[in-house]
């Protein structure tokens, strides 16, 4: 759905989360809700199933992603070689449920540096 190497987006607490106009539902319908502007079709954000607290943004959409630096890659199995990110964790598909309290624990540690 991006027509690029790699897919860039933030993960936000839903509750924090504020969308603004109308979005229309695109991509594969499922349980996963990908939003869409309605008069661009540009991909905006995303509510993954069974995930519902978060949101899941598309970076592009950000003012300034420069200050947004990756923490996680995930689906690497999938991934082209140039794309990489530098995140310091690494996943070849997602993370197991039981996984992301330790991952939250170190992203809340984690500076903001991005690993070579």
């Amino acid at each position: 759905m991006t027509g690029s190497a790699y897919s860039l987006s933030s993960l936000y607490p839903a509750e924090r989360f504020e969308s603004e106009g109308e979005t229309v539902l695109g991509g594969i319908k499922g349980g996963t809700k990908h939003h869409f502007c309605p008069s661009c079709m540009s991909w905006l954000f995303t509510v993954p199933e069974g995930f519902d607290a978060f949101v899941n943004v598309r970076s592009s959409m950000l003012d300034d992603a420069r200050n947004h630096r990756p923490f996680v890659d995930m689906w690497l199995v999938e991934a082209l070689p140039p794309a990489a990110t530098g995140a310091p964790q690494h996943f070849t598909t997602v993370p197991d449920e039981q996984e992301f309290g330790a991952l939250m624990s170190a992203y809340a540690q984690w500076d903001g540096r991005v690993n070579a």
